[in-house]
C-alpha cells in the first residue's frame, strides 16, 4: 500500500505541472468541456495503448478496434531470472502468449462527458515442460489454451478543467464480470483440468477504476499523464479476488507531418497477489507455480514507442500502433516475465 501512495503522490505532482499552451488556440473558459485544440492532429490523441485520454464533441460517436498482444517467456523471482526447469515443481511454465481483440464504442452526450463501451475477446496460450525424475516421461511438453469474451467495461471521461491547449480529466470505469473463470483444458492427464489463474478470461468480480488524466498541447507536440487504480470488490464465485492494480503512464508525442506523429511513453504497473484461492483448483501448489495465489503480484515498467496516422483528406479515420519492452520487472515468483507488448488500432469518428 505504501507503493500505491508514493506513486499516487508522484502522479498528482506531475499533473500539476503545465506550460504555456499554443498561442493560436481560441481562449476557453476554465469550466469548458475541452480545450478546443485541433482534434484532427495526429498527436491530439494519446498513444493507442492509452484509453480515456480525450473528450469528444457533443453528439459525436466513435467506433474503435484494438489488437493487443503480450509475449511472456522465462521465469523471474523478484528482479532475477530463474533457471529452468523450476526446482520443487512438477511442471514448469515456459512461455505465454496473449492476444486481445477489443471492440469499442464512444458517445459524447455533451462537450464535458464522453461515454465508452469496451468488449474484449481474449486468446491465451501457455507452454509447459515436465522436468526430469517425475512419473511422467522427462522432457514431456504440453500447451494449454483458453479463449472467449473477457470482462466488458463501461467507462466515462469527464472534463474537470480546460483552457486553451489543456485538458484535465476524470476517468471512471466499471468492470462487468462477463469473462469466464471456469476455463478447462487438457494437460498431460487424460482428462481436462481447471486451468490456473493466468489462463482464466475474467476477474469474476465487479471492479471499479477511477483515475485522472492531464493533456497539454503545443503547436507541434503534446504530452500527457494518466493514473488509474483498479479496485476489486467482493469475492468471485470460485472464492478468490484478484489483486488491486495501479497503472500510470506519461507520454510525449511529436507531430512530424500533418498526418503523422511519433510518441514515447513510460508505463508503470503495480498489482497485488490474489486474496483467497480458487475452490475449483485441485492441483497442489507444488504442481505448478501458476496455481499459487501468492505468486501473482508484481511491478513492471515498460518503455514504448508509437505512431499515430490520420490519412490526408480522411480526418475522421485514425490508425495507430505502439510497441514496448519492459525496462524493469519485479515479480512475486517464480512467475513468467513479460518480453514485449504491442497494440495496433483503428478509430473512426461519426460527426
Amino acid at each position: 500500500m505504501n507503493t500505491y501512495k508514493l506513486n499516487t503522490l508522484t502522479l498528482l505532482a506531475a499533473l500539476s505541472l503545465s506550460s504555456a499552451p499554443i498561442a493560436q488556440a481560441a481562449e476557453h473558459d476554465s469550466h469548458a468541456g475541452h480545450s478546443g485544440h485541433d482534434h484532427t492532429r495526429p498527436d491530439s490523441h494519446a498513444p493507442i495503448g492509452v484509453m480515456g485520454d480525450h473528450l469528444m464533441r457533443e453528439g459525436e460517436i466513435m467506433v474503435s478496434y484494438r489488437l493487443m498482444s503480450m509475449d511472456m517467456e522465462g521465469n523471474r523471482d523478484g528482479t532475477d531470472s530463474v533457471s529452468e526447469p523450476l526446482v520443487g515443481y512438477m511442471v514448469t511454465p515456459l512461455s505465454m502468449d496473449m492476444q486481445m481483440h477489443m471492440l469499442g464504442a464512444m458517445y459524447a452526450p455533451s462537450d464535458k462527458l464522453t461515454l465508452m463501451l469496451m468488449v474484449p475477446y481474449t486468446s491465451i496460450s501457455m507452454d509447459h515442460v515436465v522436468p526430469p525424475n517425475m512419473m511422467i516421461p522427462a522432457g514431456t511438453s504440453f500447451t494449454t489454451e483458453s479463449s472467449g469474451i473477457g470482462d466488458v467495461k463501461l467507462a466515462s471521461t469527464y472534463g474537470i478543467f480546460a483552457k486553451s491547449g489543456s485538458d484535465f480529466l476524470f476517468n471512471f470505469a466499471i468492470n462487468v464480470p462477463t469473462g469466464s473463470i471456469d476455463e478447462r483444458d487438457n494437460t498431460t492427464m487424460a482428462t481436462e483440468v481447471h486451468l490456473p489463474y493466468p489462463m482464466q478470461l475474467g476477474s469474476g468480480t465487479w471492479d471499479f477504476t477511477p483515475g485522472l488524466t492531464y493533456v497539454q498541447t503545443y503547436d507541434s507536440w503534446s504530452w500527457g499523464a494518466q493514473g488509474l487504480f483498479t479496485i476489486r470488490t467482493g469475492e468471485n464465485d470460485n472464492g478468490y479476488t484478484l489483486g488491486d492494480k495501479l497503472d500510470m503512464s506519461a507520454w510525449a508525442a511529436k507531430k512530424v507531418s500533418g498526418s503523422v506523429s511519433l510518441s514515447f511513453r513510460l508505463n508503470a504497473q503495480n498489482w497485488g497477489n490474489i486474496d483467497g484461492s480458487d475452490s475449483k483448483q485441485m492441483l497442489p501448489l507444488m504442481a505448478v507455480p501458476t496455481v499459487d495465489p501468492n505468486l501473482r503480484g508484481g511491478t513492471r515498467v515498460d518503455v514504448l514507442v508509437g505512431i499515430n496516422f490520420v490519412p490526408s483528406g480522411l480526418s475522421d479515420l485514425r490508425l495507430a500502433a505502439e510497441v514496448g519492452v519492459p525496462a524493469y520487472q519485479k515479480l512475486d515468483g517464480p512467475q513468467l516475465e513479460t518480453d514485449m507488448v504491442f497494440t495496433l488500432g483503428a478509430q473512426y469518428t461519426f460527426n
